[in-house]
């Protein structure tokens, strides 16, 4: 794409509900927004939301400024999670969810409004980190964003658990591992609690007022609770080991200075790590302020990118 059209708009289709068929049976439901104005075959981004995170928590203020610029965009909910399928609903596995987005991948570049040799990705958080993997592994990515990426479950188990209760987290673990071999279902947790009584994956006040700003439409299940094993898949999930590999694809990487949920340091480590063409924007705030308060900034510098390299 021609970068001299760098941030002007264009009018927007109203968004499309679609299915995409994934392994096993189910399907992703997903939003398509369609450019309006111009001459097609478009330019192709696919987004997706972080750990337990559904698409209606900012993603459409990205996905229609992205849509503006001229690209056609695609927004998924991960399985077991919203209107997606999925029999035990708030369970993650990282690992899942990257195979279900290749699939993804392929929807986005059959669809006939798409121009198969640029398309981009687009992800946060937890699928921050399932973008590295993805960008390294994946060529028909042509670019790269990453917002507040996870790079290394294990460092943030280490900085969220005390040492002096690492071990009543593992017996939590390895107990419900021996009661599903029993044939009881995975033991749940809390998303969300500041009860130290109340078993829950964050103990996040900052959280828990993202989510009350973008209240669930109804009809959409919320994700209040996730399987235990959620987080121990969590903690040994390790995707900044990928960033080396991202290379030639371009990389950018946005960082929240202050990110309570994904450690800048971790993420400014796996930058210097990262090969050219990248990089980098800081916001100087916190994780979710890079939705909110920063929404501007980080979608036009994820605008930006993708028109330089689309």
């Amino acid at each position: 794409m021609n970068t001299s059209t760098q941030l002007q708009e264009f009018p927007v289709t109203d968004r499309i509900d679609v299915e995409i068929p994934v392994e096993g049976g189910i399907s992703l439901h997903a939003w398509l927004y369609i450019p309006v104005s111009g001459q097609g075959p478009f330019p192709a981004i696919t987004m997706a939301h972080g750990f337990a995170g559904l698409k209606y928590r900012a993603l459409s203020d990205y996905a229609e400024y992205f849509c503006s610029l001229g690209f056609v965009v695609l927004v998924h909910d991960h399985r077991n999670f919203g209107l997606s399928g999925g029999e035990i609903r708030g369970d993650i596995d990282p690992w899942q969810q990257i195979a279900d987005w290749r699939r993804v991948i392929s929807y986005v570049e059959s669809r006939p409004e798409v121009d198969p040799n640029r398309i981009g990705l687009w992800g946060t958080s937890y699928a921050g980190g399932h973008g590295l993997v993805l960008g390294a592994t994946d060529r028909r990515l042509k670019a790269v964003t990453v917002q507040v990426p996870t790079i290394s479950g294990y460092e943030q188990s280490l900085r969220r658990i005390k040492p002096e209760d690492r071990a009543s987290v593992e017996a939590v673990y390895d107990a419900d591992e021996r009661a599903q071999l029993a044939g009881e279902p995975p033991a749940r947790r809390a998303v969300v609690s500041l009860d130290p009584e109340v078993p829950a994956a964050y103990r996040s006040a900052k959280l828990i007022a993202y989510h009350e700003l973008f209240p669930l439409p109804e009809g959409v299940e919320a994700a209040e609770t996730i399987t235990v094993r959620s987080s121990r898949r969590a903690a040994m999930y390790d995707p900044g080991q990928f960033v080396s590999r991202v290379s030639p694809t371009p990389l950018l990487m946005v960082v929240a200075s202050h990110d309570e949920t994904t450690p800048a340091d971790l993420a400014l480590e796996a930058y210097e790590r990262a090969l050219d063409p990248k990089r980098l924007v800081v916001v100087a705030d916190g994780h979710f302020e890079s939705y909110t308060k920063h929404l501007r900034e980080t979608r036009a510098a994820a605008g930006t990118w993708f028109l330089e390299h689309l």
